[in-house]
Parts: C-alpha cells; sequence; structure tokens
C-alpha cells in the first residue's frame, strides 16, 4: 500500500461528495501504482485545487461543476495510462533501418537468464537459474565465432554443464529474510578480466508487492573463480556489496576477457524502479556504474554515472544515490544485458518487459498464466550512457514470454551485421536458446566509438 502521509487524508483536504468520490478514485489509483506517489504528488495536488475550485464555484454559483471535476480526473489518468504504456519512448534509429531473423531458432541445456562472457580460453561462459534441481548453475560454451551471414547451423559446438551449485541457497540465503529460502539466489552479470570470471549474483524473491507484483531484487555480491567456474571463491566481496536500486549488476565487456577496453575500466548496468527497488522485470530505467578493472572488489572504488557538463565532460560519483538514468522505458525495463558490436561501433541494449496483451504493463510474477507475452526492443547507441535509438520492436517475443536477450560479442561479424541472439523463455523455450539476426545499415554514415 502507499503511504499517503505527504497528501495528508482525502477528507481533510475536500469536502463535497464528489470532491470525496473523485479523489477516493485518485488515492486508490495510488495505491495500486505505489510508485506514482513521488512522481505525481505535484500533480495530484494540482487536482485537489482544481476539484476543490469546482467544489466552491459550484457552491457559490449553484452551477453544477462534478461534470467538469471528473473530466479533470480522466485527463489525469489518460496521463497515468500513457505514462504506462509498452510504448518504447526512444526516437527509431536512422542508423539500423531493419533487422532480419532467421527461421530457425536452436536450444541447448536447461534454465533462463544466461549472462555470458568470453574467456580467455576462448570459450563463452554463462549462468542459468531454476534448473537441475538447482536455483542457479554455470555453464560452458563451446566452439563457433565471427558470425558468418550465409551459415545454418548453430553458432556453438557444445553446450556443458560445470558447476550445479555455485552458491548453496541454504547458506547464502538464511541471513537475508526477505529472499525466497529455497531458490532466492540467481545470476545477474558475467565478466572475464585477466583470466578470472567476476560472477554478480543476487539474492531475491517472488516479489513482496501484490498490486504490481515482480521479482524483488534484494542485494547483490560478486564471487570470483580462476579455474573457468569449476570453483568459486564465495567471500570475494561482502554479500551486500549491492543494494536498492543498484542490487543488480550487469556487466559490459570488450572483446576476449576484455582485452579490448581501452580505458582501463570495467562498466556495468543496474536496472532499477522509480520505488527505489530493483527487480528482475518490469523496471523503469537502467543506471551506469563503473570501476578500475584492477578493483572491481573494492565497493569504495565504484562510481555511478551523474549526468554530464556542459563541455561534455562526464560527472562519475560514488553514491549510488546521485547515479542518473541512462535508460528509460517505465514499467517496462528489464534485468537488460547490453553488448558493444565494435563492427559498427554501437552499443547493442537488448530489453525486454512483460504485457497483458493490449501493451499494458503486466509483471511475469503478478499471477497464475501471465508469462505471454513479453515484449523485445533492441536500441542502439554510440555511448553506453545514451542517448539510445529504437531499431526493433516485437511485441510477442518468442513462444511465450520469452526474456533476458544478448547478443554475445564472440559470435558478431567483423563487419557487426550479423549477430547471434541468446535468450530464453517459458515452456518450450526454457533453454539456451539462439537465434541469428541481420542488420541493415543505413548508407553513408560515418561510425565511432564513444564511451
Amino acid at each position: 500500500m502507499a503511504d499517503r502521509s505527504s497528501f495528508g487524508s482525502v477528507t481533510e483536504q475536500v469536502g463535497s461528495p464528489h470532491e470525496v468520490i473523485v479523489l477516493s478514485i485518485v488515492e486508490i489509483e495510488f495505491e495500486i501504482q505505489p510508485n506514482l506517489k513521488t512522481k505525481y504528488s505535484h500533480g495530484r495536488r494540482n487536482l485537489v485545487s482544481a476539484i476543490r475550485f469546482c467544489s466552491r464555484h459550484e457552491s457559490a454559483t449553484g452551477l453544477k461543476t462534478a461534470p467538469l471535476a471528473l473530466v479533470l480526473l480522466g485527463i489525469f489518468g489518460a496521463a497515468h495510462a500513457q505514462q504506462f504504456k509498452g510504448i518504447p519512448p526512444q526516437p527509431k534509429s536512422s542508423y539500423i533501418v531493419d533487422i532480419r531473423w532467421d527461421s530457425h531458432r536452436f536450444h541447448a541445456a536447461n534454465g533462463d537468464t544466461w549472462p555470458l562472457t568470453w574467456g580467455n580460453d576462448g570459450n563463452l561462459y554463462g549462468a542459468a537459474g531454476d534448473n537441475q534441481g538447482s536455483p542457479m548453475n554455470f555453464w560452458r560454451i563451446e566452439g563457433g565465432g565471427p558470425a558468418q551471414p550465409a551459415s545454418e547451423g548453430a553458432p556453438y559446438e557444445s553446450v556443458f554443464l560445470v558447476n550445479n551449485l555455485p552458491v548453496d541457497c541454504k547458506v547464502y540465503c538464511a541471513d537475508v529474510p526477505k529472499a525466497d529460502q529455497k531458490n532466492g539466489v540467481k545470476p545477474a552479470g558475467l565478466i572475464s578480466v585477466k583470466g578470472v570470471l567476476y560472477f554478480s549474483v543476487e539474492n531475491m524473491n517472488y516479489g513482496d508487492i501484490p498490486s504490481f507484483n515482480r521479482q524483488h531484487n534484494l542485494n547483490g555480491w560478486i564471487i570470483t573463480s580462476t579455474d573457468f567456474g569449476k570453483t568459486w571463491k564465495l567471500d570475494a566481496t561482502k554479500q551486500d556489496f549491492f543494494e536498492g536500486r543498484v542490487a543488480s549488476a550487469h556487466f559490459i565487456e570488450f572483446g576476449k576477457d576484455n582485452v579490448d577496453a581501452s580505458d582501463g575500466y570495467v562498466y556495468a548496468y543496474f536496472p532499477a524502479a522509480d520505488d527505489g527497488n530493483a527487480y528482475w522485470e518490469n523496471n523503469d530505467y537502467l543506471l551506469l556504474g563503473r570501476v578500475s578493472s584492477d578493483q572491481i572488489l573494492v565497493r569504495s572504488a565504484w562510481r555511478f554515472f551523474a549526468g554530464g557538463q556542459a563541455s561534455g565532460q562526464e560527472l562519475w560519483d560514488a553514491d549510488a544515490a546521485k547515479a542518473m538514468q541512462v535508460f528509460r522505458y517505465p514499467r517496462m525495463t528489464g534485468e537488460d544485458h547490453v553488448t558493444y558490436n565494435p563492427g559498427l561501433k554501437r552499443y547493442i541494449l537488448a530489453n525486454y518487459g512483460f504485457h497483458d496483451g493490449k501493451l499494458n504493463p503486466r509483471p511475469y510474477h503478478q499471477g497464475k498464466e501471465t508469462a505471454c507475452p513479453s515484449q523485445l526492443t533492441l536500441f542502439e547507441s554510440p555511448k553506453m550512457s545514451g542517448p539510445w535509438n529504437l531499431f526493433y520492436r516485437n511485441d510477442d517475443f518468442g513462444t511465450c514470454g520469452e526474456y533476458n536477450p544478448s547478443f554475445p560479442q564472440k559470435w558478431m561479424s567483423g563487419d557487426g551485421k550479423t549477430m547471434w541472439m541468446v535468450s530464453a523463455g517459458t515452456f518450450d523455450d526454457y533453454n539456451f536458446v539462439t537465434q541469428k539476426a541481420t542488420l541493415t545499415i543505413a548508407g553513408g554514415l560515418k561510425i565511432g566509438l564513444t564511451k
């Protein structure tokens, strides 16, 4: 339920019967959608003032102004509905002008989410959730290389299970009371740097706000491996290393073992919502953080993007509360993976969100049989802080509610125009699912990398 202390009692602010009725409806709206309270508090106060004026005008003149009050309520409600519709606010890309999907989709292994990294041995490594009787396990993907436009087979040769239980929830959920005590640990981000795997994991539950019930990421930390995931140093950081709206860290890598990183930093995106929490699905925006590659495990060394100056210089702050949004799609931002495409010199943001079939955001965990459908939206930008441009949208993603899409850099063609998407989904697609995509690029455009 929403905290209404900042608004005061409805009956304290208004008096006439129709004022109470109308504003009670508004109060219900705030209780259904708690994060509206802060975002629309000024708008609500303006609405209170307008309806109070209607009431007083009615008392003084005898003219019936209740219909006008209801019109005001309608305008207020329509603004909310438009704000939370599954329609991306970003402009259409003028650089990537088309995408063609191969008709074949390949399935391997079992599980979902699949954060991936390109290890220094040439293999891809990934993590999956909720399979093999484990809340989270670790995999090796062998074979494959740069995508070939004419190739017809899968981009890999084999997918092997390396470690079925890198983190035991019986140990690492027990001290987090709000976490699901059976399955409350899940994979978030993964990156290989100088032969070491850095694996961001998170404690979670399956939702604690019934009116808009999202899988809640409570806290995150980083574990490390020097033997390609066979064993892990589980106390590499404290378990509360990341919290609040930065609870879920998703790394972005530059080449095999991150060797193409040019500035000495490791970067990560953090999905978050307007209520100050982080969720697996249907967030509101992404934040961006970075840390020196030799201090990944030092929390005080992390800095968060805090905007830019007129000079073009970026601001980075140690206080996560000062982090500014680098991408926003209200109620439709997923726990996203972002990949750098060196051939195009563009960052590719693969986003997903769940809706009710009419583009009204509805979380996967809202209730029984709410997994379908989901929406896939793909964006590009020459800068990892944006702005982002939309180049693809599919309102019925996968067989049923596909999610966590990404584009491994290892499987991109040299010119960047051919990529393989990895995703997972509900029911038949609860696997390591791959599908080839071919991009059409606008002619005559000069491209260049800007971090």
